[in-house]
C-alpha cells in the first residue's frame, strides 16, 4: 500500500532486468554476458503470468512514483522477451486498453515513455496492432505530432512516427482504417516546409524521412491494388501529392530527403492515371519553365549526380510509365521525326534518353535503356512507331535507325553493363512485335553476332550477356512471321543446331534466371543496388524472362510441322475472334434498334391513352345530350298529344306516327352500323392473316428480338380464338336486331286493329315506353359491343407494332363524334323553337275561343287535371 516502497521495488527490478548501460560502461566494452543475464531474469519474472498482470494494474495507478517505473519496467520486459510478454498482455483482460491510457497522461515524461512502451508492444504482432488502432491511437498520435510542431518537432515526433509505422506496415486492416478515418488529410501539414529551406537540423531530416516512409507504407506496391489505389486518390484530392512535388522542385533540400521524396512521389503516382497526369503537368520553377520529368531525367543521365538519386529518378520514371499508355505515347512522340523541336530551344525527354543511351558513362547507358524499355512495355503500337526513329550519328554520314544504332554499339564490345542494358531494351522491343523482329533480322550482321556470342566459352561476367543474346535470338524465332526467306523460323533453328547445339542454347538461356542479381531484382519494383556495378537487371524485365523462357525452349524443339499447325490454329483463332467481333457489333446494333422501337411504342401508347380519354369524355357528353333530347321529345309528345286530341287528329293506339317513323330510322341506322362493323371485322381478319405470314418471312433477320419476346408468338396463336368470339358476338347482335324488327311489325298490326278508347291509350303509352326502354338498352349494348371491338382491335395492333393506324382510327372516330354532337345540339335548338311556337298557338286559340263566347271552363279544368296527372308522371320520370 506504500507507493514509495512500490516505486523503489519497480526501479530495482528495472535495474536487474534492463541492459541500458551507462556511457562509461559502454566505453569499457563489457562482455556480452550482460545481455544474457537480463534475458534470464526476464524469463524468471514472466514465468508466473500474475507478475505481468500485477504490473499492468500498477501502471493504472496515477501516482507518478508508481506509474513511471512501472512503464519503464514493462518496456524493458518487452525488449528482452517481446513475443512472450505480448501474449500475456493480449490474454489479460483490458491489457492493451490500460496501456493506451498512457498517451492521455498530462505528464509528458509518462506520455513519451508510453509511446516507447507501445512501440515495443506493437512490434510484429498484428492482433495487438489492430487493438491499439481501434483504441483511437491514430488520433492521439497525430495530435501529439501536431502539438510538437510536425517536422520541426523533437525526438517525441520521431517516436510517434515510428509507432505509426509499426501500426500501418504490412497491416491492411489498419491501413484501411487510417484511410477511412480521413487521417491521410492530416499528413499534408507535415510537408509544408518553408521557402528558405536553410538550417535543416538533423532531427528535422530524420522526422521528414520517417514521414515520407509513412506515406510510402500506405501506397507500397506490395499492398493490395485496391487499397493502394484508394490511398493514391485520397493523397491527390487532399493536396498531399502537390505538396510533395513542391519539395521535389524546391532548392536547398538535403540530398537524402530529395531522394526519398522522389521515391515517395514515384509510389504515389504508380499505376494511378489521375496522379500520373498531374505529375506530367508539373513544371520546375526555372526560366523558361521545364517539365519536372525532363529535369529529373537530366539528373539521371548526369554522371556527377549521386548514385542513389539517379536510381530514385529511374524508379520515378518507371512508376510514371507503369500502366500509363498515354504517358508512354508522350515520351515516344518526342523521338518521332514529326514532333522534334527544330529550333533546339528546349531539350525533350526522348532526346535526353537517346543522349544517355549513347554516352560514355555505362550507368547512363543502362538507366536510359531501361527507361526506354518501360516506354515500350506492353504497347505494340509504340514498338512499331519507334522503328521510325532516325539518329544522326556524325556529320556527313546518313542517319541510322535507333534499332540499328543499338545493335552497332552491342557489336563494338562496350562494357558489360551497357550491353546488358541494350539487350534488355532490344528483348522488350522485339517481344510480341513481329515487325520489329523483321527489322532486326533485316540487318545481315545481327544473327551471326548473336550466334557467335552464344557459342563462345567466355568468363563468368560474360555469361550474363550470353544468356541475354540467347533470349534475343529465341524472341527472333518465337515472334518470327517468316516474312524474310533467309531467316525463317526453320532456318534459324537449323542454324542453332549447327553452330551452338540445342542443349547448349537452352543452358545459356538458363544463365539469366540463375544469376543472383536477377533474383534480387525480381523481389520488388524499386531498383535498389548496393553499388553501380550490381545494376544489371530491371524488375519488369524479370517478369518478361519468366514469361518467355519456357515458350522459347519449346519453340526451339518444335518441328516445322508443329509450327505450321500452330500457325493454322492462330489463324483459326483470329478468324473466330473476327466472327465474334462481327456478331457483337450486330447484336449491339439490334439492341439499339430495339431500344428505339420500345421508345416509339411508349410514345404511341401514351398518345393512344390520351385519345381514348378524349373519346370517353365525348361519349359521355353525347350521352348527356341524348338524355336531354329524349326528355324534350317526351315532353313534346305529350303537348302535341293533347293538342291533337283537341283537334281530332288521328292516333294509333296512343303512339304518334312520327315516333314510329323515327324508331324505324334509328333501326335503319343501327343496321348500317352493324354492316360497317362487319366490314371492319373483315379488314381486321385480312390484316391478321398478313401479319401471321410476315413473322415467318422476317424471322431470320430479327431472330434476336423474337427470342427476347417469346410472348408475341403465343399471342398470334390466340388470334383465331378471339376472332371466333367476335363473330359470335356479332351474330347475337344481328339476332337482337331481327327480334326488334318483328316487334315493330306487331306494333303496326296492333295499331291497325286497336280500339281508340281512352282506356287503351294508357296501355299503348306503356307499350311505347317499354319499347323505347328496350331500344335504349339495345343501343347501349351495341355501343358497349362497339367499344369492346375497338379495344380488341387496338390491343391486337399494339402487340403487332401497328399503333400508328390505331391512332388514325381513333382520330376519325373523334371527328365523327364531334359531328354527331353538333347535329344533336342543332336538333335540340330546333325542338325548343318548335315548343315555343306551339305554346304561342295554344294561347292564341284559347283567347279566340273566349272571344267567340265558347265556354272552356270544363275543358280547362279537365286540362288542368290532366296536366296535373301528366306533371306527376313527369316528376316521377325525372326522379327515376
Amino acid at each position: 500500500s506504500d507507493s514509495e516502497i512500490i516505486g523503489y521495488a519497480l526501479d530495482t527490478l528495472y535495474n536487474v532486468i534492463s541492459n541500458d548501460l551507462e556511457e562509461e560502461e559502454q566505453e569499457e566494452n563489457i562482455p556480452k554476458q550482460v545481455d544474457d543475464l537480463g534475458s534470464q531474469f526476464t524469463e524468471i519474472f514472466i514465468k508466473q503470468q500474475e507478475n505481468v498482470t500485477l504490473l499492468l494494474t500498477l501502471v493504472e495507478e496515477f501516482d507518478f512514483h508508481v506509474r513511471w517505473p512501472g512503464v519503464k519496467l514493462l518496456t524493458s520486459l518487452l525488449k528482452q522477451q517481446g513475443p512472450q510478454v505480448q501474449q500475456i498482455i493480449l490474454v489479460s483482460p483490458m491489457g492493451v486498453s490500460r496501456l493506451m491510457d498512457l498517451l492521455a497522461d498530462s505528464r509528458e515524461v509518462i506520455r513519451n515513455d508510453g509511446v516507447l512502451l507501445l512501440q515495443q508492444l506493437t512490434k510484429s504482432n498484428a492482433a495487438i496492432q489492430k487493438i491499439v488502432a481501434f483504441e483511437n491511437a491514430f488520433e492521439r498520435l497525430l495530435d501529439i505530432v501536431t502539438e510538437e510542431g510536425n517536422s520541426d518537432g523533437g525526438i517525441v515526433v520521431e517516436d510517434c512516427l515510428l509507432l505509426l509505422q509499426n501500426l500501418l506496415k504490412n497491416n491492411n486492416s489498419n491501413q484501411n482504417f487510417f484511410k477511412e478515418g480521413s487521417y491521410i488529410q492530416r499528413m499534408k501539414p507535415w510537408f509544408e516546409v518553408g521557402d528558405d529551406n536553410c538550417g535543416w537540423s538533423a532531427q528535422k531530416v530524420t522526422n521528414l524521412h520517417l514521414m515520407l516512409q509513412l506515406v510510402r507504407v500506405l501506397v507500397s506496391p506490395t499492398n493490395p491494388p485496391g487499397a493502394t489505389s484508394s490511398c493514391q486518390k485520397a493523397m491527390f484530392h487532399c493536396g498531399l501529392l502537390q505538396q510533395l512535388c513542391t519539395i521535389l522542385m524546391a532548392t536547398g533540400v538535403p540530398a537524402d530527403i530529395l531522394t526519398e521524396t522522389i521515391n515517395t512521389v514515384s509510389e504515389v503516382i504508380r499505376g494511378c492515371q489521375m496522379n500520373q497526369d498531374y505529375f506530367a503537368s508539373v513544371n520546375a520553377p526555372s526560366n523558361p519553365p521545364r517539365p519536372a520529368i525532363v529535369v529529373l531525367l537530366m539528373s539521371m543521365v548526369n554522371e556527377r549526380q549521386p548514385f542513389v538519386l539517379r536510381c530514385a529518378v529511374l524508379y520515378c520514371f518507371q512508376c510514371f510509365l507503369y500502366k500509363n499508355q498515354k504517358g508512354q505515347g508522350e515520351i515516344v512522340s518526342t523521338l518521332l521525326p514529326s514532333t522534334i523541336d527544330a529550333t533546339g530551344n528546349s531539350v525533350s525527354a526522348g532526346q535526353l534518353l537517346c543522349g544517355g543511351l549513347f554516352s560514355t558513362d555505362s550507368l547512363s547507358n543502362w538507366c536510359a535503356a531501361v527507361a526506354l524499355a518501360h516506354a515500350l512495355q506492353e504497347n505494340a503500337t509504340l514498338k512499331e512507331q519507334l522503328l521510325r526513329v532516325q539518329l544522326a550519328t556524325s556529320i556527313g554520314n546518313p542517319p541510322v535507325s535507333l534499332l540499328q544504332q543499338c545493335t552497332n554499339i552491342l557489336s563494338q564490345g562496350s562494357k558489360v553493363q551497357t550491353r546488358v542494358g541494350l539487350l534488355m531494351l532490344l528483348c522488350t522491343w522485339l517481344s510480341n512485335c513481329s515487325i520489329a523482329v523483321t527489322h532486326f533480322l533485316h540487318n545481315p550482321a545481327n544473327v551471326p553476332f548473336l550466334t557467335g556470342q552464344i557459342a563462345e566459352n567466355l568468363g563468368e561476367e560474360e555469361q550474363l550477356v550470353q544468356g541475354l543474346c540467347a533470349l534475343l535470338l529465341g524472341i527472333s524465332i518465337y515472334y518470327n512471321d517468316n516474312s524474310l526467306e533467309n531467316y525463317r523460323k526453320e532456318k534459324l533453328k537449323q542454324l542453332i543446331e549447327k553452330r551452338i547445339g540445342r542443349e547448349n542454347f537452352i543452358e545459356k538461356l538458363g544463365f539469366i534466371s540463375k544469376h543472383e542479381l536477377y533474383s534480387r531484382a525480381a523481389q520488388k519494383p524499386q531498383p535498389s543496388f548496393s553499388s553501380p556495378d550490381h545494376m544489371m537487371f530491371d524488375h519488369e524485365f524479370t517478369k518478361l524472362v519468366k514469361e518467355l523462357e519456357g515458350v522459347i525452349s519449346k519453340a526451339i524443339y518444335k518441328s516445322s510441322e508443329e509450327d505450321k499447325k500452330e500457325e493454322e490454329v492462330k489463324k483459326t483463332l483470329e478468324q473466330h475472334d473476327n466472327i465474334v467481333t462481327h456478331y457483337k457489333k450486330v447484336i449491339r446494333e439490334q439492341d439499339q434498334e430495339l431500344e428505339e422501337l420500345k421508345q416509339r411504342i411508349n410514345t404511341l401508347t401514351s398518345q393512344n391513352e390520351q385519345l381514348q380519354a378524349t373519346v370517353t369524355q365525348q361519349v359521355s357528353q353525347i350521352q348527356q345530350h341524348k338524355d336531354q333530347y329524349n326528355l324534350l321529345k317526351v315532353q313534346l309528345g305529350k303537348d302535341t298529344q293533347h293538342h291533337n286530341s283537341h283537334g281530332d287528329t288521328v292516333q294509333m293506339n296512343g303512339i304518334q306516327t312520327e315516333d314510329v317513323c323515327k324508331l324505324k330510322e334509328e333501326l335503319e341506322e343501327w343496321k348500317n352500323k352493324h354492316e360497317l362493323l362487319q366490314g371492319q371485322l373483315r379488314e381486321k381478319e385480312s390484316v391478321i392473316e398478313k401479319l401471321k405470314a410476315s413473322p415467318l418471312e422476317v424471322g431470320t433477320t430479327e431472330q434476336s428480338s423474337q427470342t427476347s419476346k417469346p410472348g408475341s408468338l403465343e399471342h398470334n396463336n390466340d388470334l383465331p380464338k378471339e376472332l371466333e368470339m367476335l363473330r359470335s358476338q356479332l351474330q347475337l347482335q344481328s339476332a337482337e336486331i331481327s327480334k326488334l324488327q318483328m316487334e315493330n311489325q306487331k306494333l303496326q298490326i296492333m295499331n291497325a286493329t286497336a280500339d281508340p278508347a281512352l282506356g287503351d291509350s294508357g296501355a299503348a303509352t306503356a307499350n311505347k315506353s317499354e319499347l323505347e326502354g328496350r331500344l335504349e338498352q339495345e343501343i347501349r349494348e351495341l355501343k358497349s359491343e362497339v367499344k369492346a371491338l375497338s379495344e380488341e382491335k387496338e390491343s391486337l395492333k399494339q402487340h403487332l407494332d401497328s399503333a400508328s393506324s390505331t391512332v388514325a382510327i381513333l382520330q376519325d372516330e373523334k371527328s365523327k363524334l364531334q359531328q354527331e354532337v353538333a347535329e344533336s345540339k342543332k336538333e335540340q335548338d330546333d325542338l325548343l323553337v318548335l315548343l315555343a311556337d306551339q305554346d304561342q298557338k295554344l294561347s292564341a286559340l284559347k283567347i279566340k275561343l273566349k272571344d267567340l263566347g265558347v265556354p272552356v271552363e270544363d275543358e280547362d279544368d279537365i286540362e288542368s287535371g290532366d296536366q296535373g296527372d301528366e306533371d306527376e308522371d313527369g316528376d316521377e320520370e325525372e326522379q327515376d
